[in-house]
Order: C-alpha cells, then structure tokens, then sequence
C-alpha cells in the first residue's frame, strides 16, 4: 500500500463526510463503488472511526432528528437505520433518547389533516391509516384520537 493511495481514498472520505452525516455502512459502500483496493478503504474507515469522524451513533441522531421533523414515527425510521447500517441497539437508544412521539404524531396529523379527526368512522381508519404508514405505534396513533 502507498500513502498515495490512502491519502487518495482518505480525502475522498473527508470529502462526503464534509457536507453531511454518514453511516459507517454508507461511507463503505461509497469508497466500495470508487474504489477497488477494498483493503486501504477498510483502513481509511477504520482512521476515520478512530478519529470520531464516522460515529454511527451520532449519525442516528441526526437522521432520526431529520426523519422526525419531516413527520415520521419510529418504527419507520428504526427500518431506515437498519438499512443504513445502524445496529438495532443503537437505533433503538437514539430513539428512546429522542422523544417526542406523541407529539411528532399529533404534528404529522394536523399537517395532512387539516380539518381535524373525521366524523365517519371509514374516514378516521384512513386517517389512522395514513400515520400508521408514516411508522408510528397504535399507542401514538390513539393519543391523536383521544
């Protein structure tokens, strides 16, 4: 292995970390597609661990963060980490430690509905529908109904 290379591979990685959060799974996958010396790229991956700059801690965080504000519940966004890479431990502590659901629920309702809860009862299965679709639990869909 040159330094050549790794440099190469290296500032490669800084570059896509630079403009947002990634996943260990996506920054592998990237460098993966660009590059073929899979060896210096796991090299790469494993420096930009250590360094704290590939967290898939904090990447959680922030996409649950994102996926919560444009109106999505937590089983959803737990499947979305899941295909990024994240472990289910790490998902399911960043959520827990997020909060909110209730609310976030309640949000994404008024958002689409903007007449509030239908009076029929085909109309409110839609509706109940609708948020059960966006990933949130039978729990939080009832505290928009009650």
């Amino acid at each position: 292995m040159t330094d050549e290379i790794f440099s190469l591979i290296y500032n490669k990685a800084l570059d896509i970390i630079s403009r947002r959060e990634h996943s260990e799974k996506e920054i592998r996958e990237k460098l993966y597609k660009k590059f073929n010396d899979h060896k210096v790229s796991e090299l790469v991956i494993t420096s930009l661990i250590e360094k704290g700059l590939v967290n898939d801690h904090r990447f959680a965080e922030m996409y649950i963060i994102a996926r919560k504000r444009k109106g999505f519940g937590p089983k959803k966004i737990a499947y979305e980490l899941l295909a990024k890479g994240v472990s289910d431990d790490i998902s399911s502590q960043a959520l827990n430690e997020e909060g909110g659901w209730r609310i976030a629920a309640l949000n994404a309702f008024n958002k689409k509905y903007k007449n509030g809860i239908a009076d029929n009862f085909k109309e409110m299965n839609k509706q109940k529908i609708f948020l059960q679709n966006r990933g949130f639990t039978f729990e939080e869909i009832d505290s928009v109904f009650s």
